[in-house]
């Protein structure tokens, strides 16, 4: 072992072994359990009522399936996961632990869930709170009463959280959802993503011991919990590689390199679950330059397990394919800063404008300022992911503007990566000679990715601080009062402490990108987990960006002997396509909690985690004002353009704006001419309404367009930043393959 790395390790050694002294002499916190659950099951007239107003809706638009729809969410995130524990804390104006029963407490009595999910993330699941966590979902099941027709189902997960330094070695994030809560439908341990390298285990131990020495003694009671919680998890021992699932000690952290690798693991488990990629095109962690391509393979792509994908959460909208992109390669593989497009103006672009300004400001030439601009051009692009903003020194928020930002996407994440955006993935084929040219066929949903235990966030829009991520109450940076700096700053210059006191990680930036939550929508047979189950499996599902619209989608004219497939369905045809789309809108809220909700919770509980409103509907609907349908018609040989074949909006079909909502058709007379697969999918527009962040950068333009100044700012703590935006609902896509004369499809 080289001296470097036993030097860290015995550094973090003697701060683990001080860590147990400090715990035996009672100076660190409590065990974040998984708190107490409070609320029994909602009256069954509760749900019953839900079901009526659904089902008139329903007749009223003429959707006549014989299913149901049911809202929830598969993304919640307790103070077990490391970021939501630490944002809890009063130094991120944080409202103290959130455990696993305020999640179903939450859902069944302030977002109103028909079901939900818990995935915290697995890199933090020591064994003890993984044991803790399955406990507490059980409980939440059970006190549903009736299994056959449950106010709320409650389903197992975790996060498999990976990121890469590089697109070559990054992967990003999935959520891992569990079908069943007996032992024998359970791993004994959830699996976790690995540090590419072994001294990123080394760093990550002496980090963790760092971390909890330093907050240990601070007389904070949150401040000590969260020591002992770095504390254990630095203590639990990783899983030995290359040992079948089952082999392995029950009480070690197992964990997977790759999507390949956890695929692999979950299948030798051989429990039901699905693997469900999201954030992919979130900038906040995936480098520039980032593809689905390279997942696209028979090793990275479980076509059986990976069904679906999250679409919109609070963390943004990944669904919108640009050919833009914050990098570009040159001939010789080098990275380089591409050109402003009108839409979109690369980070690294912006790094060079600014220093040319201070450049110019300095009375150097043109040709001197136009050097340091290129020198810092690359610099920004060699530095890490979200840390290249520390190479132009004493930078402030209106020095950025809204460069890296999709100037033209719905509700954009920050730093959206298109070649990680959903339409690109779903406009890709992997031709490898080793087997038929295979896609990914997703299914859309959507979830909040919320960290407050607090599922299904986005049913009404207000208190930004508490049911939107990550808003911080920041001060302006003071300026200093010489100039600053002219010349760009290589990474590895930065100074340690400079590396986020001056990038706009630490300003209000992102934190304008963070909304309240989406929704899983789906069509199901009943409320049962199994039926819930079945339509997942089956893709009958819609993403929501937070209202309970109502969306049917369906091909009606398929083959025989189905005629009608909703959407999800996969089928062969050589015929014009005709479509059926029928959506009504959500209900607006009246304030305050309804009375079941009241009873149901103490005061004091039902104030602390529903902040005083709870889902709430009034009689009166959000009207539809559009249906926008999406073609994407996938490549068909190696290499082929994408950008031509994703179509958006291919047809924009008006709606009346009757309040019993929208019911439209359309054909593709292209698709029998064209012979070539096709899929198809809708978004349904709601009218305009406000939303926290809505706005998000708020730019003040010029008349050319050009954003002068941005306003990501709240003016205090009661301000939620509202603006109008079009909430909306993206059904699942329907795939239609052109059948070949002998009835075989031209692609899989």
């Amino acid at each position: 072992m080289p001296a470097t790395w036993r030097r860290r390790s015995l550094l973090a050694l003697a701060c683990l072994l001080a860590l147990v002294a400090a715990i035996g002499a009672g100076l660190l916190g409590s065990h974040e359990g998984p708190g107490e659950i409070q609320g029994n099951a909602l009256p069954a007239a509760v749900v019953d009522a839900r079901e009526a107003r659904q089902a008139l809706a329903r007749r009223e638009i003429a959707a006549g399936s014989g299913k149901t729809i049911l809202f929830g969410d598969f993304h919640t995130h307790t103070t077990l996961s490391m970021d939501a524990f630490f944002s809890s804390m009063d130094v991120a104006i944080g409202e103290g632990a959130h455990p696993q029963a305020d999640a179903c407490d939450f859902a069944r009595y302030c977002s109103a869930l028909d079901f939900w999910s818990i995935n915290d993330h697995a890199e933090f699941l020591t064994r003890e709170r993984w044991d803790e966590t399955i406990h507490s979902i059980r409980e939440c099941n059970a006190r549903a009463q009736d299994p056959k027709h449950p106010d709320t189902v409650a389903f197992l997960g975790w996060e498999w959280t990976q990121i890469g330094n590089t697109p070559e070695d990054h992967w990003g994030h999935r959520n891992v959802v569990l079908r069943g809560l007996a032992d024998d439908e359970i791993p004994l341990r959830p699996i976790a993503a690995s540090p590419t390298h072994a001294t990123d285990l080394l760093d990550a131990l002496n980090f963790a011991a760092r971390t909890a020495m330093s907050l240990a003694f601070i007389g904070n009671k949150r401040v000590q919990d969260f020591a002992l919680y770095t504390f254990e998890t630095a203590m639990a021992r990783p899983c030995p590689q290359g040992v079948a699932v089952r082999d392995l000690p029950p009480d070690c952290m197992e964990s997977a390199a790759t999507p390949a690798d956890l695929q692999a693991k979950l299948r030798d488990w051989g429990h039901a679950a699905l693997v469900i990629p999201h954030g992919s095109s979130w900038g906040m962690y995936t480098p520039a330059g980032s593809s689905w391509l390279k997942q696209l393979n028979r090793r990275q792509h479980d076509p059986q397990l990976q069904t679906l994908i999250e679409v919109y959460s609070g963390h943004g909208n990944i669904e919108e394919y640009r050919a833009w992109r914050g990098v570009s390669e040159a001939a010789d593989g080098s990275l380089v800063c591409p050109p402003d497009s009108p839409a979109y103006t690369p980070m690294c672009r912006r790094a060079g404008e600014i220093i040319r300004a201070r450049c110019l400001a300095e009375g150097a030439s043109e040709d001197d300022c136009e050097q340091r601009a290129d020198i810092a051009r690359q610099n920004f692009i060699a530095a890490p992911t979200m840390q290249g903003e520390a190479t132009v020194a004493q930078s402030s928020v209106q020095d950025w503007l809204d460069a890296g930002q999709c100037r033209d996407c719905f509700q954009p994440p920050w730093y959206h990566r298109p070649g990680n955006a959903v339409q690109h993935a779903l406009a890709l084929t992997d031709f490898d000679a080793a087997g038929p040219p295979l896609r990914f066929r997703f299914g859309f949903i959507g979830s909040s990715d919320v960290h407050t235990a607090r599922p299904g966030t986005g049913y009404k829009e207000y208190d930004r601080f508490h049911m939107a991520d990550f808003q911080f109450p920041l001060e302006e940076r003071v300026q200093a009062s010489s100039p600053p700096p002219a010349h760009s700053i290589a990474f590895e210059d930065v100074p340690e402490l400079s590396v986020f006191s001056d990038q706009a990680l630490l300003d209000d930036r992102p934190g304008a990108f963070y909304q309240t939550g989406g929704l899983v929508a789906l069509h199901s047979r009943g409320r049962q987990r199994d039926q819930i189950w079945a339509a997942l499996t089956r893709r009958e599902v819609y993403a929501t960006s937070g209202p309970r619209t109502l969306l049917w989608f369906d091909l009606i004219n398929a083959p025989a002997p189905a005629t009608i497939l909703p959407m999800g369905s996969d089928v062969a045809m050589d015929y014009t396509p005709r479509f059926q789309v029928r959506a009504v809108g959500s209900f607006k809220q009246l304030p305050g909690c309804p009375d079941h909700a009241r009873q149901g919770l103490p005061p004091e509980r039902l104030a602390r985690l529903c902040r005083g409103e709870c889902y709430n509907p009034s009689e009166e609907r959000k009207r539809i004002t559009r249906i926008e349908v999406v073609r994407i018609r996938p490549q068909q040989y190696p290499g082929e353009p994408v950008a031509p074949l994703i179509e958006d909006p291919w047809l924009v079909l008006p709606c009346a704006g009757e309040p019993a909502g929208c019911s439209v058709e359309f054909s593709d007379p292209d698709f029998g001419t064209g012979r070539r697969d096709s899929l198809y999918y809708v978004r349904a527009i709601e009218e305009p309404s406000l939303a926290v962040n809505g706005a998000q950068l708020d730019c003040s333009v010029d008349a050319a367009g050009t954003c002068r100044r941005i306003n990501p700012r709240a003016a205090g703590r009661e301000d939620d930043r509202l603006a109008p935006i079009e909430e909306r609902a993206w059904s699942s896509p329907i795939f239609v393959d052109y059948a070949m004369p002998d009835g075989v499809a031209g692609r899989p």
